[in-house]
């Protein structure tokens, strides 16, 4: 207990000096700004409601509520089969997460129904976690799409209950569709508008971190898929009303991540009253707000290239991955997840328990090499203890699913994607202000598979009496 993890630190999967950035990138939502609970109940609601009012939908679908702790980023969902699951970071299904509707599918089904456990590089999502080409799965990474992942879930719970025929491809689309109408028919945004401090929580810190990094002569910039007004009333709550004078650069409605790969989109200026412009862009203004371009343009303007360039965001894919893969700028991941499955970590419960899973593994490795009859039934019970130890495991995270990061001992396909596009991570901005704007940030040395040594090699106290003990109880 003495080596507790520490919340709001930043953690590092790339060497990265702070002292190198000039110039500091952030998306908007989840990422300068962070929503209460009651923001993903609108968003199902709305949904939900455009499901009976719009697309036809059994009334009867109303009755159900957003649960909040049903599902948890990162997910799949098997389009045609309709079942969200959750996959690790070599493709293999976690057994005991795999949902159809409400209700849990028996292992024996999963694995009758995909052959295994393993799903093949072709049936995954395409590079944005998107479901096309064919592609039967379809990832859930952003923070919203949470109730989305819940309302499919809640839908595909009153056909299966009601013994409804119904085609999944086209629920899917249907629940889709509405989730997007909610945000671009403004119902999302109007609403916050409407009760901002219901919606919005009020964090100081943001106006701190942006202050700090101003008052190092640090440039910086916003690009965000929000519209114009929704981000200048968000920004005036939590940061005041002259923030953009903390900007350099704002860009509203960018469409990310066709704005990091669309080449032909030009930038229009917003007015005061939020009117477009129909000017030229030759210069990106201070205090001036552009909406859609592309980020080529923006290269070509600012002059912003490499690694000198820091950008923020909670979407791996959206935010992330073309800036570090196709241009070289750092970037950070905003995992909110972090902070709480960190405070989980701490307790004395979860670290008696992993103590214990890690000793039991190390038990069984060793030990099987006894074939006798006893022996063997020991280790089956000891199999069964790890088994029931694993699901302890996952319930001190999330029920159905688990952790974000792990499925039992691998990383998930969440964190895979997170390791590669992210070089640091962290459960908010306000972790900016426990650290020097020049401190350097290394990644831990992490011992690979072949550099430990293999558990027969560790000394665990002469295995041997504990498996005879074993026998005799």
């Amino acid at each position: 207990m003495s080596n507790l993890l520490n919340p709001d630190a930043i953690f590092s999967n790339n060497e990265m000096s702070l002292s190198d950035i000039e110039i500091y990138g952030f998306d908007y939502d989840y990422t300068l700004v962070f929503y209460s609970k009651h923001l993903h109940t609108l968003i199902f609601n709305a949904a939900r409601d455009l499901l009976i009012n719009e697309h036809r939908y059994p009334a009867e679908i109303r009755k159900y509520e957003y649960d909040p702790n049903f599902a948890i980023r990162g997910l799949h969902y098997d389009v045609q089969r309709a079942v969200l699951m959750k996959i690790d970071a070599f493709h293999y299904i976690q057994l005991g997460t795999v949902y159809r509707g409400l209700s849990v599918v028996p292992d024996e089904e999963v694995i009758e129904m995909y052959e295994g456990s393993h799903v093949p590089l072709e049936q995954m999502s395409d590079f944005y976690g998107k479901s096309s080409h064919g592609n039967t799965m379809k990832q859930f990474m952003d923070i919203f799409s949470l109730p989305e992942m819940t309302l499919l879930s809640c839908v595909n719970e009153y056909f299966l209950h009601n013994n409804v025929d119904y085609e999944p491809v086209h629920l899917y689309k249907d629940v889709k569709d509405s989730i997007r109408d909610v945000h671009t028919k403004g119902i999302m945004y109007r609403a916050i508008e409407a009760d901002i401090e219901k919606y919005i929580c009020y964090a100081e810190q943001t106006r701190a971190v942006l202050a700090k990094l101003a008052d190092h002569g640090k440039k910086m910039f916003l690009i965000t898929n929000s519209p114009s007004s929704f981000v200048d009333k968000g920004m005036r709550y939590i940061v005041g009303k002259d923030w953009r004078d903390l900007f350099d650069v704002v860009i509203v409605q960018a469409e990310k991540p066709n704005f990091f790969n669309d080449k032909r989109r030009p930038f229009r200026k917003v007015n005061e009253k939020g009117v477009l412009l129909w000017d030229r862009i030759h210069k990106l203004q201070k205090g001036q707000i552009y909406k859609q371009g592309n980020l080529y343009e923006f290269l070509k303007l600012t002059g912003w290239r490499g690694s000198k360039v820091l950008y923020f965001g909670d979407h791996i894919y959206s935010d992330l991955a073309d800036l570090t893969l196709k241009h070289g700028w750092r970037t950070g991941a905003i995992i909110p997840e972090l902070r709480s499955e960190l405070k989980i970590m701490n307790t004395e419960q979860y670290i008696q328990t992993m103590t214990w899973l890690q000793t039991l593994t190390g038990l069984l490795e060793q030990m099987q090499v006894h074939r006798d009859v006893e022996s063997q039934l020991v280790l089956q019970e000891w199999k069964k203890e790890r088994k029931d130890m694993r699901d302890m495991t996952k319930n001190f995270f999330n029920a159905q699913f688990g952790s974000l990061f792990r499925t039992d001992q691998n990383p998930t396909y969440f964190l895979r994607r997170l390791s590669r596009f992210a070089d640091i991570y962290m459960a908010s901005l306000s972790c900016l202000l426990n650290y020097d704007v020049s401190h350097t940030f290394y990644p831990r040395r992490t011992p690979l598979q072949h550099e430990l040594p293999a558990w027969s090699d560790q000394p665990l106290a002469s295995p041997a009496p504990l498996l005879r003990k074993a026998q005799a109880e």
